[in-house]
């Protein structure tokens, strides 16, 4: 299973990072969550602060292009094997970024990519 790191994670049943939240729950994925506002989603906390965890697989975005610079250093840190860009947080200046320090980029639906078995 890929544990997988949701940043723009959310307690809202209604947003996209919240179902991406439940879906990989379903499929057996481990789950950690960073959003703006504490909280909690599907019983796991939603943390504000860039914590340090480890064996993180994938890192899937939910937050704007705008709001992405804060997030690369840490995210490169982790050292992913993947970044998935969902519809709407595409950014071409992180993707090369990443492509650079041999982290694939991938745009496309984290809820999709379930789904089709393409996870």
């Amino acid at each position: 299973m890929k544990r997988t790191l949701i940043i723009g994670a959310t307690s809202n049943p209604s947003r996209y990072a919240y179902l991406a939240a439940q879906k990989l729950r379903h499929y057996g994925h481990p789950i950690v969550l960073i959003g703006r506002r504490k909280g909690f989603a599907l019983g796991e906390e939603i943390n504000t602060d860039k914590t340090d965890w480890k064996d993180v697989d994938t890192v899937t975005l939910y937050v704007n292009p705008s709001h992405q610079p804060e997030y690369y250093d840490y995210i490169v840190s982790l050292n992913p094997k993947r970044v998935i860009f969902n519809p709407g947080t595409e950014n071409p200046e992180f993707k090369d970024i990443l492509i650079d320090k041999n982290i694939i980029p991938i745009e496309g639906c984290t809820l999709v990519m379930l789904s089709t078995g393409q996870f």
